[in-house]
């Protein structure tokens, strides 16, 4: 008895202590650590003894300091289960269970933030950019990619691309195999690229300097567009020419007191317009001739459409106001009708009366000539390696191969290397307009030179290389690219890919030629298609004129991408091979109201539909639930509509909208569904947003796109 009595009183003073202060906690672990390393094996055995202590109240606090003392099985088993069950489940689980919630949802956001990386990659994906070497293989391209061939082979079949590992891709099926990788691709500069990137240069401010203005003149045939020239470089040019008819195309410069001029004489506004076609836009000025006595005429109007196209200063020329039935006022009242009023009538074209025979007012245009040219502020660098246009090309007997060449930029001399074309040269002569020779010529000059393979195309642009081997290389590597090109054919504007080019950016304006039987019908068709003009879509009528589809049209329609429209009319011989060989759109119509309606289908089919939300359905989020693969799953329930799998959703929190997207992933239990119904649970995963939380509202949407009406 007297030893029971002491126990309970060591008891007593263990459980006094243990409220009292930290010191005594610390002692009290440092004890519970000794007993569970030596009671882990006799704890089994306490268990065993449960039924021999009788009094429960010793379970709740001992076990702290009596363990020394000799009741050997009476400590362990306190230990075992106060220590060992209920402080774990007490200072586990309330630690868990409480703070989980409240904890572990910033922890999902910052666990989670590493899977959605790869969706931000996907919009920066634009910007990464991987240079390739067209044509490229599907090998090189799964070394470039860091990808197995066959790999990129199952992409090429899942795109209905049979292809073998050693042939070579096309470029719009590259493109897409590659946004596959999100990468965009950039084309590597080939040798060529590289070789003419000395030409492409920006030049300096301090490096340039004035040059003179290139002149082109244009007008109706015999309204006296070489006699006027003639004129103004005191020359007999048109006496050496069969019928007074310019034969070729010549480029002539003029040195004045007040500065130099280069004129252009040019066979009419159709070489003007096939040298722009080819990418040679030369001309700074264009001075269109008109015979005081004669007014405009058809190729007036041509002329006038062709300038405009082409974007340049024009400058009107009255000639033959010597004539006694001249009539400038009567010309004047029609350049107004055409849009061109001159600046004594209040409008902004400079126009000038001159004469070719008797040389009247000749000073007054080459004044205005360069008065126009210092607007313009005309400057080139001299200090560079040339580059130029091809202004005439033709096989002279005795010399071979002739070409007159202008340059626009740089300084061209004797013996450098020349590429023009698919055709190499070393200049081994050069030649004035006026058949002098000269050893170099500068910015806006024109040379005939001697010594290049063949005859370039009017309208080609040369360089200057000055590695002859790198020169040679380069005309064989063009030689090669023009032999692989011939077989594809230009694709040309048309009213059934109009749509398809306006959603590219590639049209922002519908370009039209028109061309009726009588001028009532032309009159007719504009007022018409005006009414169609809508503030997104521009219809720009570049040219309209009686009668039949000419050359002229078809060559305007390849430089400025127009369609050609008919109304009552044909296309002639010439210009039918020209149709033919160019692939140029032409539509003809017997009815005005079909005309107007294909137009109106093509502008109706640019503009931008109206879109429009559709309420599909309403689920509220439940519960959020981590997944090792997919990340983080709203558990929804649908109350009201569906949930389609392609439906776009908005988050509402709080009354407000916190995300707009799309579904990335839909689940019934465990499977992909496309849709669920009202009253049913689901899983939701929205694409690029991972901060969803209990409460929150989910609204599912369809957008319907309505086409647009004039």
């Amino acid at each position: 008895m007297p030893k029971t009595k002491k126990e309970k009183t060591t008891v007593k003073k263990t459980v006094k202590p243990q409220g009292s202060g930290l010191a005594s906690t610390s002692q009290s672990h440092k004890s519970k650590v000794k007993v569970e390393t030596k009671a882990k094996k006799p704890s089994v055995k306490a268990h065993l003894l449960k039924p021999k202590p009788a009094a429960k109240p010793l379970k709740a606090k001992p076990a702290l300091k009596p363990v020394k003392p000799a009741v050997k099985h009476a400590a362990p088993k306190i230990e075992a289960k106060v220590e060992a069950k209920p402080e774990i489940k007490i200072e586990v689980k309330p630690e868990v269970k409480p703070e989980a919630k409240p904890v572990i949802k910033p922890k999902p956001a910052v666990h989670i933030q590493p899977e959605p990386v790869p969706e931000i990659k996907v919009e920066a994906a634009p910007g990464k950019e991987i240079e390739l070497e067209l044509p490229i293989t599907v090998k090189d391209l799964a070394i470039k990619l860091q990808e197995k061939s066959s790999v990129l082979i199952k992409h090429l079949m899942d795109m209905r691309v049979m292809i073998g590992i050693n042939q070579t891709l096309d470029e719009d099926t590259l493109n897409k195999l590659c946004l596959k990788y999100n990468f965009k691709i950039k084309k590597a500069p080939d040798a060529e690229e590289l070789a003419l990137g000395v030409h492409k240069k920006i030049d300096r401010p301090q490096e340039l300097k004035s040059r003179p203005p290139i002149v082109t003149f244009m007008g109706h045939v015999d309204h006296g567009k070489t006699s006027l020239l003639d004129a103004i470089r005191k020359t007999k040019v048109t006496e050496a020419e069969h019928g007074g008819i310019t034969q070729h195309i010549g480029a002539y410069r003029v040195s004045l007191p007040q500065g130099e001029i280069t004129f252009l004489d040019t066979p009419g506004h159709e070489a003007f317009t096939a040298m722009r076609a080819r990418g040679a836009k030369i001309t700074d000025i264009v001075v269109l001739v008109v015979a005081a006595d004669d007014g405009i005429m058809p190729q007036t109007r041509e002329a006038i459409d062709h300038a405009r196209a082409a974007g340049v200063a024009l400058i009107v020329a009255l000639n033959k106001i010597d004539k006694p039935q001249a009539n400038p006022d009567m010309v004047k009242k029609q350049l107004s009708e055409a849009g061109l009023t001159a600046e004594d009538w209040g409008g902004k074209t400079i126009t000038v009366p001159v004469s070719a025979k008797t040389g009247a007012g000749i000073d007054s245009l080459l004044e205005m000539i360069l008065l126009q040219a210092e607007v313009m502020e005309l400057k080139a660098n001299p200090d560079r390696l040339a580059y130029g246009v091809v202004v005439e090309a033709r096989m002279a007997k005795g010399r071979g191969p002739v070409a007159t060449l202008l340059v626009q930029n740089g300084t061209l001399s004797l013996n450098q290397n020349i590429i023009v074309g698919n055709l190499y040269g070393k200049i081994r002569a050069m030649l004035n307009d006026r058949g002098q020779g000269v050893t170099s010529v500068g910015p806006a000059s024109p040379v005939e030179v001697l010594g290049i393979s063949g005859i370039p195309q009017v309208g080609e642009q040369f360089f200057v290389i000055e590695d002859e081997r790198l020169a040679k290389s380069l005309i064989q590597a063009r030689v090669e690219k023009e032999r692989l090109q011939q077989v594809k054919e230009v694709k040309r504007v048309s009213l059934e890919d109009l749509h398809t080019q306006i959603a590219g950016g590639k049209i922002k304006e519908l370009k039209l030629i028109i061309k009726a039987d009588v001028q009532g019908s032309l009159e007719a068709i504009k007022d018409t298609l005006d009414k169609l003009n809508v503030s997104e879509i521009k219809i720009d009528i570049i040219h309209m004129g009686a009668g039949n589809i000419n050359t002229s049209d078809v060559v305007l329609a390849m430089a400025s991408d127009a369609l050609i429209l008919g109304f009552n009319v044909s296309a002639d011989e010439p210009a039918k091979e020209l149709i033919s060989k160019e692939g140029i759109d032409v539509k003809t119509y017997s009815i005005i109201y079909e005309l107007a309606n294909d137009i109106k289908a093509a502008v109706e089919g640019m503009l931008s539909p109206k879109l429009k939300k559709v309420f599909l359905g309403r689920a509220e989020v439940r519960k959020m639930f981590k997944l090792s693969r997919s990340g983080l799953i709203a558990g929804c329930f649908v109350t009201k509509g569906k949930i389609n799998r392609n439906c776009m959703v908005t988050v509402m929190r709080n009354g407000a909208a916190a995300f707009e997207g799309k579904i990335a992933s839909l689940k019934r239990f465990k499977d992909d569904v496309r849709e669920v119904g009202e009253g049913f649970e689901c899983g939701i995963a929205i694409g690029g947003f991972d901060q969803l939380a209990e409460g929150d509202i989910i609204e599912a949407y369809d957008i319907e796109k309505i086409a647009r009406k004039l």
